[in-house]
């Protein structure tokens, strides 16, 4: 097997390719999936599928990788999950790996390794194509070993890694400081009060809570803090009881125009399951939709989306929770909405249009401006089969919609400032 074959059939050089053409990997739970078979919980999944100008190549996520730090290859699962944490803080990626663990069921194929800051910050320089080779990374052909074995001599000399072979070569390059990744690999991992507490399960404390009540009892009560008839291990108890806020679910409009491809009939299978049919006449008449989505970047729990067509029943509050708006760039569509001009209206809420392949989008879709988001989806043929290309384009749509929400400052509560402007 030549090099170059060889690298193309290699899971890490597929991933780093992957990001480079910003195309969504598809999760799923076969090796030749079928989109029934495709998932969006990286705990349920098995396999990863990576449609890379017009090749598709599916790998075991417990494939072991050439990312080998110590010597020890990390599986696939875990550099994927590195990567779409990238932007989390140490705390913070050590909870979610955590998290996903539990999850995971037990024939999963083991446990996502925690990478150290050192590890995780090399791993996520070579895959976004910041460095050309990295000296955990195993080359395939002899001149990546080549440039593996300058590396490490760089390493050994004190001199750091150049961030770009050819950068080096002029003067530019950007240099990391070898003594600084082992000192960063030496820390020891810091936690707040809660990672503290509640170590590797979870703690019952309803024992200790019954003790503070008994003191708290004997405590002579102040009157002018607290009501005679409300004891302060009342109080404490109540407060324990007190049910949590209840979490603001994210608002999708859709187009209620006639030609949309999209409407209530059919969207639900759109988003949710990555196949386009057409609208079924028969549940066209639902008012609203729900649909369940993980957004790794937002919460590692699944957040529940709520899809309508009409504005008629909004209250004015309900805007700070759209995160979409699906447009067949007809502008009766927004008399209803809160910016009625579509060049404000797109500057606060992410817009989409759906279209077939073979068509190009329409003009009046185009003077809406790169606030829409043009995509693309094949005829229906009467047959699901053969439509792995529709994930790729739900995948596309998911993304616009996670960034726009991470911006807005969306946290698993609620909304931040989206729909909002900073300083409005």
């Amino acid at each position: 097997m030549s090099a170059a074959q060889a690298e193309i059939e290699d899971a890490l050089y597929n991933l780093r390719l992957s990001i480079k053409e910003k195309t969504v990997p598809i999760l799923s739970t076969s090796a030749d999936p079928a989109p029934t078979d495709t998932v969006t919980d990286l705990a349920a999944a098995s396999y990863i599928s990576f449609n890379i100008n017009e090749a598709h190549r599916t790998f075991s996520l417990t494939s072991a990788t050439r990312f080998a730090p110590d010597n020890k290859p990390i599986d696939l699962r875990s550099c994927y999950f590195a990567w779409l944490n990238k932007d989390a803080s140490v705390t913070d990626y050590f909870a979610a790996v955590q998290t996903l663990n539990e999850e995971l069921p037990s024939g999963a194929g083991g446990s996502v390794q925690n990478l150290t800051f050192a590890q995780k910050i090399e791993l996520i320089a070579w895959l976004s194509g910041e460095t050309e080779s990295s000296d955990s990374i195993a080359a395939i052909d002899s001149n990546a070993a080549s440039a593996a074995a300058g590396n490490a001599a760089a390493i050994a000399g004190g001199k750091g890694v150049p961030v770009d072979r050819d950068m080096k070569r002029t003067g530019a390059g950007k240099m990391v400081d070898a003594r600084l990744l082992q000192i960063y690999d030496g820390e020891r991992r810091m936690g707040d009060h809660n990672t503290v507490l509640r170590g590797t399960k979870n703690i019952d404390f309803s024992p200790y809570r019954k003790i503070a009540a008994t003191f708290l009892r004997n405590r002579p009560s102040d009157s002018k803090s607290m009501p005679q008839s409300l004891p302060q291990s009342a109080a404490l108890v109540s407060n324990l009881q007190r049910k949590p806020t209840k979490r603001l679910e994210p608002i999708i409009l859709l187009s209620p125009s006639a030609s949309s491809l999209l409407r209530m009939g059919n969207i639900k299978t759109f988003l949710d399951d990555g196949v386009f049919t057409p609208v079924d006449a028969a549940s066209a008449s639902t008012n609203m939709v729900r649909i369940q989505r993980v957004m790794p970047t937002i919460s590692s729990s699944p957040m529940t989306f709520i899809l309508v067509d009409s504005t008629t029943s909004f209250k004015p509050t309900y805007w700070s929770r759209v995160v979409a708006i699906f447009t067949t760039g007809q502008t009766w569509q927004f008399k209803t909405y809160k910016y009625p001009n579509p060049a404000e209206l797109f500057s606060h809420y992410p817009g989409v249009y759906v279209g077939y392949s073979n068509e190009e989008p329409p003009e009046n879709v185009l003077n809406l401006g790169r606030g829409v988001l043009p995509v693309k989806v094949d005829k229906w043929t009467g047959t699901d089969k053969g439509r792995w290309r529709d994930r790729e384009v739900v995948e596309r749509i998911w993304g616009r919609i996670e960034e726009g929400m991470r911006r807005g400052g969306w946290t698993k509560d609620g909304p931040g400032m989206v729909g909002q402007q900073p300083g409005r």
